[in-house]
């Protein structure tokens, strides 16, 4: 049972009580001495109570706030994870022989890159270089293929450029992330290198958003983990950094480690609504979302379940009937030896019910 926590107004009613009790004939009316008085010490015992309520919380790290909630993560040597810089690829085009010095910059929408290597333009009038964003966070994640405007395009190369690959942007790790992981490692301690130490292991690098263990997937002694960055794929500098990591803290009797991003397979939805009091347009502006929201919710590897589609169309009010022409059937992504598939969501194609 908890124990209660008297309020002001209770507290001076209580003192006031008592004071009857002790002197029937004083005064305890809201204009006398003894209310007044009453009043100052029950607002200084109520500040006790609230302070004492405020400790209890800091006791337990699922209650603690911010600055608790680093101390009792440092105990098990854990600390909020930094901002990630996406990383990836530019592609220049200009005349061949060019020389591309590192540090070009380049703009797409608000974000700038830059360039990290110097390079040359080939025979092919083109060169391709590793890139990072200049400013840390999801903001610098770009689709494959984004149109990058050179800022001071060296001499023989076109301003217009192309980031081929831009991703694994994460934001610093939030107080829910890191409460996260620190009752992870309280319920599942270290055990010598289990699914769940993979796991943690994985999840302490930044820029690791989810991993998943995969045991035995390419034999006796064979480990797997496949690791996403917020929702997205993973750089290349984050699986390195990740595979550096686990080879450092695995079992030497592993015989082997490999950390890979997942298979992005595309799924295109194609629905029809029969509508009343609600036209194609709104249904569409409000089932787009949640057609997203389930798609995000799937792990790599994980069955898309057909039925769950039709869920969510026939739970939009207005709808009056609905059909599902794509997918077909429940979608099962591929997991095998070479790769593990995770379904994202492709064409989205709503219509009218004939």
């Amino acid at each position: 049972m908890a124990y209660p926590l008297l309020t002001m107004a209770q507290i001076r009613a209580d003192m006031l009580r008592d004071i009857r009790n002790l002197l029937p004939e004083a005064d305890v009316g809201a204009d006398s001495d003894y209310f007044i008085r009453a009043t100052s010490v029950a607002s200084a015992v109520e500040g006790l109570y609230q302070h004492q309520a405020w400790m209890v919380r800091q006791i337990f790290p699922d209650t603690a706030d911010h600055d608790y909630l680093l101390l009792h993560a440092r105990l098990r040597g854990l600390a909020p994870k930094p901002a990630v810089t996406a990383s990836g690829r530019m592609l220049l085009r200009g005349n061949p022989g060019s020389p591309v010095a590192a540090g070009v910059q380049g703009k797409w929408g608000d974000q700038l890159y830059v360039s990290r290597e110097a390079g040359l333009i080939g025979a092919d009038g083109t060169a391709t270089l590793a890139a990072a964003a200049m400013q840390a966070g999801l903001a610098g994640n770009a689709p494959d293929d984004a149109r990058l405007e050179l800022l001071a395009p060296p001499p023989g190369v076109q301003s217009a450029a192309v980031l081929t690959e831009m991703r694994g942007g994460v934001e610093e790790e939030s107080d829910a992330e890191l409460l996260a992981r620190l009752l992870d490692l309280i319920r599942r301690p270290p055990a010598g290198g289990n699914v769940h130490d993979y796991r943690r292991w994985a999840l302490e690098v930044p820029g690791v958003s989810a991993a998943y263990v995969y045991p035995l997937r390419r034999g006796l002694g064979t480990v797997d983990i496949i690791i996403t960055s917020a929702g997205g794929l993973p750089s290349v500098e984050t699986l390195a950094a990740v595979q550096t990591h686990i080879d450092a803290l695995r079992p030497v009797t592993a015989r082997h480690s490999l950390v890979a991003a997942p298979t992005v397979r595309l799924v295109d939805v194609e629905l029809q609504l029969a509508l009343s009091g609600l036209t194609l347009e709104q249904a569409r502006l409000q089932l787009t979302p949640q057609l997203h929201t389930r798609f995000d919710q799937l792990a790599p590897g994980q069955l898309l379940v057909r039925s769950q589609l039709e869920t969510l169309a026939s739970s939009l009010p207005g709808v009056v009937d609905r059909r599902i022409v794509l997918p077909a059937a429940n979608v099962q992504p591929l997991v095998n030896e070479q790769r593990v598939e995770w379904l994202r969501l492709g064409r989205l194609d709503i219509k009218a019910m004939p």
